[in-house]
């Protein structure tokens, strides 16, 4: 598990001349090689990785202006359209698609110099919580070859923690950035809903999809963040951004720090609990008010996520038909035969099971009791969101109820994997800024810290958890 130097000081070099683009890409490749037996990863761009890198060596070497990551290797989770290899999303449906235009956050990334070596894995269309729903084959914890990494980032959070890359993108529907940081031993960053582009990433749930990184450290995460924000004319959702998200130094004392109530009690293995009660009191310890806070609709969060989620899924990936692109069945006879046949072959069992529980809820007769009231449920629990923090600065508390799981642990059992999402679903739902640190370990295996803050406010997020960092260290 090399570590890499920051984003920051990878750039400063390269452009310097202190360090060759070419030599950080051949490092990354052979970390990848080295540490294929975690298989984390889908596809390498190498080809095209190495081009861009002497192409920026010689931009240099002439004086030219590169840009905040000049020459940093980055891994593209594969649900993120980029040229040099196909984008499969990790289903069998999309093997063979080459993408035509890539995602505004991966241009944004490679306008500063960046270089995406290769594709992560992830469970298909990124529907799970360990990367066992990949198609492909499921990547292992780098802490423990027995147990899942978390999901669906879970092949970018295993990435960035064996040093094949010092940064990896990740979606963040339900907790698929924060819960594989949390398993895996990084830092995890989901920002508010809407901050960064979702054009030209594979659609799951439009209203909750959120884009975001994996790092080692907090720096790295704002600096990813600060180069992906903003408005796109290709994404209607998004929004205006601050003026920077580089962590200004802030002080604990005096802030107000709500411990998530209903995070805290029974369904919390010990072990999680001690290792996040421990980094709460040394919050305290640094001057930080501690408030314990009640969000009476949180534990509402997951059953309101599936079934909002799997709508939009049903909705989202109803254009995987076998016609225009991806799998298309060779066996059918008609035009009806090969929508059934290319779906039926091509997706995998978790994303017939969404598909069908979605078009359940939104079928006629059914719409009323489950996709309506979820909705209005879900406003209640924005409302108490909102409340909650005209009261306190940030909310804690853990991002899973236990450590990474085994391997087939939760396979056969959906419901259980499901529960997987219970701490982290409810930021999705209300859009909320919200990060996964380091905090300690349990049995071994690391245990992460959720914070999360107000609309909008990823810039003081961002701040806070480089001093929390600071203070876990």
């Amino acid at each position: 598990m090399a570590a890499w130097p920051s984003l920051a000081d990878i750039a400063d070099k390269v452009q310097a001349g202190e360090l060759k683009a070419a030599d950080l890409v051949e490092q990354s490749l052979k970390s990848i090689e080295e540490n294929a037996e975690f298989m984390a990863i889908i596809a390498t761009t190498d080809e095209r990785a190495r081009q861009r890198a002497r192409s920026i060596d010689e931009r240099v070497a002439k004086g030219e202006k590169i840009g905040r990551l000049a020459g940093v290797p980055y891994i593209a989770k594969d649900n993120f359209l980029t040229f040099g290899a196909e984008t499969t999303a990790a289903s069998n449906i999309l093997r063979g698609f080459n993408a035509p235009y890539q995602a505004t956050a991966i241009e944004k990334l490679e306008a500063e110099g960046a270089i995406c070596v290769a594709k992560a894995n992830l469970d298909a269309f990124a529907h799970g919580s360990s990367t066992e729903n990949s198609d492909f084959f499921t990547t292992l914890n780098p802490h423990d070859k027995s147990r899942v990494p978390g999901g669906s980032s879970g092949g970018s959070s295993a990435a960035v923690v064996l040093g094949m890359a010092p940064m990896a993108t990740g979606t963040d529907t339900g907790g698929s950035i924060r819960q594989p940081a949390s398993f895996s031993g990084c830092v995890g960053y989901k920002p508010t809903y809407g901050l960064v582009s979702r054009s030209g990433v594979v659609a799951m749930a439009s209203s909750t999809d959120v884009i975001g990184c994996l790092t080692t450290n907090v720096d790295d995460a704002a600096l990813t963040i600060d180069i992906m924000a903003g408005r796109d004319d290709l994404d209607a959702t998004t929004l205006e951004r601050e003026n920077s998200y580089i962590p200004e130094a802030v002080n604990l004392k005096g802030r107000k720090i709500g411990v998530i109530k209903e995070y805290m009690s029974e369904g919390l293995d010990d072990g999680v609990r001690e290792v996040v009660q421990a980094a709460i009191d040394k919050l305290q310890a640094a001057g930080a008010e501690i408030h314990e806070v009640s969000l009476p609709s949180i534990g509402l969060a997951l059953a309101i996520y599936y079934i909002i989620c799997p709508a939009e899924v049903s909705s989202n990936l109803s254009r995987y038909d076998g016609q225009r692109y991806g799998y298309s069945a060779k066996d059918a006879k008609d035009l009806e035969a090969s929508y059934k046949n290319s779906r039926g072959q091509g997706f995998g069992k978790e994303a017939k099971r969404r598909i069908m529980i979605g078009t359940h809820v939104l079928s006629s007769g059914y719409y009323d009791a489950y996709y309506k009231k979820a909705q209005i449920v879900r406003t209640k629990l924005i409302n108490e969101f909102e409340a909650a923090f005209k009261e306190v600065d940030y909310l804690v508390g853990p991002v899973t109820p236990t450590v990474a799981f085994k391997i087939g642990q939760n396979s056969d059992d959906p419901m259980q994997m499901y529960l997987n999402d219970i701490m982290t679903a409810a930021a999705n739902i209300t859009g909320n800024p919200a990060i996964s640190l380091p905090a300690g370990s349990s049995d071994n295996l690391p245990v992460g810290l959720q914070i999360m803050a107000p609309h909008r406010q990823d810039a003081g997020l961002l701040a806070l958890s480089k001093k929390v960092e600071e203070v876990l260290a």
